[in-house]
Parts: C-alpha cells; structure tokens; sequence
C-alpha cells in the first residue's frame, strides 16, 4: 500500500471519528458537552458509536505512522514514531476498557480507560512536536509546529489545576470546564493527525514528480 494511500485513510478515520462522535452529542444532548468528558457517551445507549469513533481514529493514526515510515518521513527509531504508536495503543485501550461510572465508584476498567486517555493526549503533540523538529523547514513542519503547541495548551488547564489544588481546595476536574477543554483538545489533536496525513501523501507526490 502507498504512503498516498495511508495518508488518505488516515484523513478518513479522522473525520470518520469526529462524525460519529459529534453525532452522539445531537442523538444525546442530556450529555453536557462543557462539563462532561468525551467518554460520557461510551456509558448510554450509544456505546458502540463512541467505540467505532475512537476505533476509527486509531486506524486511521496507525495509517499515517504507515504512511510515514514507508515515504521516509518518520524514521522507525524516532520520538514521532514511538509517540504515534503509543497514540494508537492508548485509543486501542481507551476502546477496550470501559469508563469510570463515577456514579457508582472506580473500578479496574474504569482506571485503565483513564490513564490510557490520559497518555493519548500527551503522546500525540509529543509525537507531532518530534516530527516537525526532525523535519523543521517551512510549510507542514510549521503547521505540526503549531499544532503541537496548541494542544499542549490545552493541556495547561489540567496541570494548573492538579497543581493548585492543594491551596485552592478545588479538585482539578472542577477548575476548568473539563468537558469543554478536553473536546478543544480532542479537536486539536485530531486536527494535527489530519496535517501530518497530508505531509505524508504531499511528501510521496514529490517525491514521484521528482522521480519524473
């Protein structure tokens, strides 16, 4: 399979995923999108829509790493290439392990589902980051650049919370609209899979017409 290829599926599981996602605020509006995290609706009626949305991305992630290491852009020993794979594993166990029902307590699931989401967050603008450093010029090395950096960003309300916590008694989940922060981070990581998708079927097509 072509790195053009990979790097077309990859934009397709993208906006796959935040169809399917985005459809299950309008099936189910009594979910709010500024206080309620993503995975609310992995608990309703609408669980496999979340799965197939999460699952989606992860393909399409798995696609652009593909992509990037068969047209040369990612080399296989690389930060990139270990955070996007550590990316696709997190969305794998995000998919596997059902999330904490905090109506009823924390169970073994329920964690693993956490801190898999957690690691995802953080290991996709490491990765992109790595990238657009290893590759820095202009053009989509300064586009992963700033999508890295924007969804770190977003990330700060979450570590300015954990860390205050202890002096303002405000639990880190209730110092920022948490729902509201995370789906801007979603959207943003989501964002920077789609740009490097396209460098890598970009990269390919140049590298062809070079060929030429």
């Amino acid at each position: 399979m072509s790195a053009r290829l990979l790097g077309t599926l990859g934009v397709a599981g993208a906006v796959l995923s935040v169809l399917l996602i985005g459809a299950q605020h309008l099936a189910d509006p009594s979910i709010d999108p500024a206080r309620s995290t993503i995975s609310a609706y992995g608990l309703g009626g609408f669980t496999p829509l979340f799965d197939a949305g999460v699952l989606a991305l992860a393909i399409g992630s798995a696609c652009v790493l593909a992509g990037g290491v068969r047209s040369g852009l990612v080399p296989v020993r690389s930060a990139a290439a270990v955070g996007f794979a550590t990316w696709v594993a997190a969305l794998l166990l995000v998919v596997a392990f059902e999330k904490v029902d905090w109506s009823v307590g924390a169970t073994p699931s329920g964690l693993v589902h956490l801190y898999a989401g957690l690691v995802a967050f953080v290991a996709l603008p490491v990765a992109v980051g790595a990238l657009a450093r290893l590759r820095w010029g202009p053009g989509w090395p300064v586009l992963a650049a700033v999508a890295a950096v924007a969804a770190l960003l977003w990330l700060s309300p979450f570590v300015i919370g954990v860390v205050s916590a202890p002096w303002t008694g405000v639990p880190w989940w209730r110092f920022v609209p948490i729902g509201l922060v995370q789906r801007g981070l979603a959207l943003t990581e989501v964002v920077a899979v789609v740009i490097v998708a396209l460098w890598v079927r970009t990269r390919e097509t140049a590298e062809l017409e070079g060929a030429r």
